[in-house]
């Protein structure tokens, strides 16, 4: 069953856990893929130094700022997309990196590390701001199967953000083997 809008629209605090198990369906080279989300993490706002709009509201971080449930793409370290899904209420930008996720349906592909994921499933900026709570073919769905037992971690990659790079706000599948290392 396809996630609504309300699903999304709670502090990424608080979705960022409920993520994991959840299923991203997109199609990609004219077949419908399909991943479990493994890993995820939190950035909670613009107090939260490691989050993108703790700088401010800008042309890249403005889609942080609307209607949960749309994507934030955006290109780091020259190379790689990530793939962000916004959170909260509009004007309180926060939003959840899909770090991690499983292939499923025979899909062999590596999509551990969010910049796999996003080249995996084919995000580009083309994708800022999608809707994946609205009608197009990207969205998540809600897995019948048990769910896993999730480890709260810190964030890998934000040595940058003061007291915040210690603050355990990074979501992952126990016993995973998609799961990145750090």
């Amino acid at each position: 069953m396809k996630l609504k809008r309300s699903f999304f629209a709670r502090d990424a605090i608080e979705l960022a856990p409920d993520r994991i198990g959840k299923i991203l369906v997109r199609r990609v080279e004219g077949k419908v893929r399909r991943a479990r989300i493994v890993e995820t993490e939190a950035y909670v706002g613009p107090h939260d130094l490691a989050c993108h709009a703790a700088k401010g509201r800008t042309n890249r971080t403005e889609v942080m700022f609307g209607r949960a449930g749309h994507a934030y793409v955006y290109f780091i370290y020259g190379m790689h997309w990530m793939l962000n899904i916004v959170a909260a209420q509009p004007g309180d930008a926060q939003a959840v990196l899909i770090r991690a996720a499983e292939p499923l349906d025979g899909w062999e592909i590596n999509l551990t590390g969010p910049g796999r994921l996003a080249r995996g499933f084919g995000f580009t900026k083309s994708d800022n701001g999608l809707d994946l709570a609205g009608v197009t073919g990207t969205y998540l769905e809600d897995d019948r199967s048990p769910q896993p037992r999730v480890i709260r971690s810190k964030r890998i990659g934000v040595d940058y953000a003061k007291h915040w790079q210690h603050r355990l706000l990074r979501f992952h599948a126990a016993y995973s083997k998609a799961v990145s290392k750090g």
